[in-house]
C-alpha cells in the first residue's frame, strides 16, 4: 500500500532459471491503483492469462477494467499479454519499440508481431526517459537487458515504489550489480547503480523487480516482502491422478552451490 495508491502483486515474479527448457518466464505483474487509474506494471508470458484473469477477477475486475499497461520493455514474458487489456493505454518506451522493431524474425525473445501491431495501437503512449504516465508515477531508461529497458517509479508522500523490470530481475542482481542476462554489462551496472540511488532516497521505498519478491531496505540490506509462492506439478505414474508436487519456494539459494549454466 502507499498513500496515494494500491499496490497489489497479482502474480509473484520468481527468480529462476530453466536449465534444458528455455527461459522460465515466471514475471511480476502488479496491479496499480489509484488516482482514477486502474493499471498493470507488465503483462506477464501467454501461459499467465488464464492466471491473470482469474486473479483479477477476485479482485473484482476483468481485462476490460485496465486503464493502463506499464510495460518495462519488448521480451514476451513481459509485455505478449498487452491485447488482453482493450480499453488500456500501453506505455512501453519509444527507444524500446522501435529496437523491437527491428529486431530479426524468430531469433530473439521478442514477439515481433506482437510488437508490430503494438505500434499502430491508437492507445499506445512512447514514453522517453522521465516522462510522468502517470500521477506520480516516472519512467526512467535503465538499458542493459535491452536498449530501452524503463523502470517505473511511483514516489507517494511516505515513500517511493520502483518497478524495476528486467533491469534488475532479482535480488541477486541488484546485490551484483550484475545480470544474468543483458546486451550491455555497463550500461546494466550504470542502471543498477541508478535504481539503488532511488531506492535510498527514503528510508521506506519499495524495490519491485521483474522476477522476484518485492524488498525493502534495512541498513542497506534488502529484505524481501512476503512469502515466495513457486511450485509445479508433475505425472510421473500410470495414470492423472498420481502427481508429484514440487514446492519451489522452499529451495534457498544457498543451498545450491554450482555455477549456473
Amino acid at each position: 500500500m502507499s498513500d496515494g495508491y494500491d499496490i497489489d502483486i497479482v502474480v509473484q515474479g520468481f527468480p529462476g532459471k530453466s536449465v534444458c527448457h528455455g527461459g522460465l518466464g515466471w514475471s511480476s505483474v502488479v496491479l496499480v491503483r489509484g488516482h482514477g487509474r486502474i493499471a498493470l506494471v507488465d503483462t506477464g508470458p501467454i501461459g499467465m492469462r488464464k492466471l491473470i484473469k482469474e486473479r483479477l477477477h477476485k479482485r473484482g475486475l476483468a481485462p476490460g477494467d485496465i486503464t493502463d499497461l506499464l510495460l518495462s520493455h519488448a521480451h514476451h514474458d513481459h509485455s505478449i499479454n498487452w491485447p488482453m487489456f482493450r480499453n488500456a493505454r500501453v506505455v512501453i518506451a519509444n527507444t524500446e519499440l522501435e529496437w523491437a522493431l527491428e529486431q530479426p524474425i524468430g531469433e530473439t525473445p521478442v514477439p515481433e508481431l506482437y510488437m508490430r501491431e503494438l505500434a499502430q495501437w491508437p492507445k499506445l503512449v512512447r514514453a522517453n526517459d522521465g516522462d510522468e504516465v502517470m500521477p506520480g508515477i516516472t519512467a526512467h531508461m535503465a538499458p542493459g537487458h535491452t536498449p530501452g529497458c524503463l523502470v517505473y517509479r511511483l514516489q507517494d508522500v511516505t515513500r517511493d515504489v520502483i518497478f524495476t523490470g528486467d533491469a534488475a530481475k532479482n535480488r541477486a542482481e541488484l546485490l551484483s550489480r550484475t545480470a544474468d542476462m543483458t546486451d550491455d554489462e555497463s550500461q546494466t551496472r550504470r542502471s543498477i547503480e541508478m535504481m539503488w540511488r532511488f531506492w535510498r532516497a527514503r528510508p521506506s521505498n519499495i524495490v519491485v523487480p521483474g522476477h522476484d519478491l518485492p524488498m525493502t531496505l534495512e541498513n542497506d540490506q534488502p529484505h524481501y516482502v512476503g512469502k515466495r509462492e513457486a511450485a509445479i506439478t508433475i505425472w510421473n505414474g500410470t495414470d492423472l491422478e498420481q502427481t508429484t508436487w514440487i514446492e519451489l519456494a522452499k529451495f534457498k539459494a544457498a543451498a545450491i552451490l554450482q555455477p549456473a549454466k
